[in-house]
């Protein structure tokens, strides 16, 4: 779940990391009654979930209520790389003397966690990464062990951080990693990390991407609902516990596993098809999780064919071809199924299914021949 820049500075600031004063707007009137609340100077930026706002004109320093209204007209509506934007953070401008980069995340390679600490700041790490690959400090730690004092410490002194900010960069470094592991993310990221003229060092942008998977332990995560634009598609497979992503084809995809839905939207392309979409419903393939896939793929109107491709392993074939056949009596369906099944007891599924065959089930024993045959069947519609 990727958090937009108001909400990872929230999230920052529950675990004492200092960030701009300010507050959201979502209409012009609303972004000039922040400013003049938190008082001028202040920036005006776009909220979308994309990189690249300031070079696009989604960031604006405003001096007075006339140039927030005029930069909040401009903003509001913007289209930012295919993202419109429908929500602005207003906060107070911060005077910078220098500009940090620092960033938890996970390196599976690795099996630790890894931060990433630079004294260049403010442009794309990437950027750096490629120029100057030497100005980014590295430090892989031990889940179990956590990260001390000490090493931050030493940390900071690798990234060549200004002498004055050491103390305050060992402070935010801690507190960040606390944000990572005890907020189930998957990535916290500031950048810039500015000190002020003052010595004082404060998150002045947020970036933070929460660990799905850890959405039981958190309850408050239902309040963080996005401005993007939801698929349709997507929102009722999201509401059925389907991993489900649209695509633009005719050939709808349903697969138990994630490996087997890409192979199959794969071998869909390598045929001549394009997916409309790739759907893993698990491991298993009961009616119920059946008829809840066909119910989302059924909401797609280009959809001209649909292609089932499971693999019993634990799930026995029979228990597939009987779910799905119940499910197929409760989904009225508009296109044509083809139907794979291979794995544990699949000749006895194939049996099953091949009692209910006719012109709009179809069962083909190989991946590849089921693929030509929806692919047909799609371009024939």
């Amino acid at each position: 779940m990727d958090l937009f820049e108001y909400q990872g500075k929230q999230f920052f600031a529950r675990f004492g990391i200092p960030v701009s004063p300010g507050d959201t707007a979502d209409a012009v009137d609303d972004a000039v009654a922040v400013a003049d609340r938190i008082g001028y100077p202040v920036v005006v930026k776009a909220q979308v979930q994309v990189g690249g706002r300031g070079k696009a004109g989604g960031i604006q320093l405003a001096d007075t209520s006339d140039e927030v209204r005029a930069h909040a007209e401009s903003i509001l509506g913007m289209d930012i790389k295919g993202h419109v934007v429908r929500r602005l953070w207003i906060e107070r401008a911060s005077d910078i003397e220098a500009e940090y980069y620092a960033s938890f995340t996970l390196d599976r390679s690795a099996k630790r966690h890894l931060g990433m600490l630079s004294a260049k700041g403010g442009v794309d790490i990437e950027q750096v990464a490629e120029e100057d690959p030497a100005a980014i400090a590295r430090i892989h730690i031990d889940p179990v062990a956590g990260l001390s004092e000490e090493q931050t410490r030493a940390w900071v002194a690798e990234a060549g951080l200004d002498e004055r900010a050491t103390d305050g960069a060992v402070d935010i470094l801690q507190k960040l990693y606390r944000a990572y592991t005890e907020g189930d993310a998957d990535l916290v990221e500031i950048n810039p990390l500015i000190l002020t003229p003052e010595g004082k060092l404060h998150a002045l942008d947020a970036k933070v991407t929460l660990d799905g998977n850890a959405s039981f332990r958190h309850p408050e995560w239902d309040e963080l609902e996005g401005l993007e634009s939801i698929d349709e598609r997507e929102r009722l497979a999201h509401e059925k516990g389907l991993q489900y992503v649209g695509l633009d084809g005719t050939v709808g995809v349903i697969a138990n596993g994630a490996g087997l839905a890409m192979s199959t939207c794969d071998v869909v392309n390598q045929v001549g098809g394009q997916p409309a979409n790739f759907l893993d419903i698990g491991g298993g393939a009961s009616a119920e999780v059946m008829a809840n896939a066909l119910e989302v793929i059924n909401t797609d109107d280009k959809v001209k064919a649909i292609f089932i491709n499971i693999f019993g392993g634990i799930t026995k074939g029979e228990d597939v071809a009987n779910g799905i056949v119940t499910a197929l009596g409760r989904v009225e369906l508009r296109s044509p199924i083809v139907i794979r099944l291979d794995g544990t007891n699949a000749e006895e599924g194939r049996a099953i299914l091949a009692a209910h065959e006719s012109d709009t089930l179809i069962s083909k024993p190989t991946m590849l021949e089921a693929a030509r045959a929806a692919v047909e069947l799609a371009k024939g519609a």
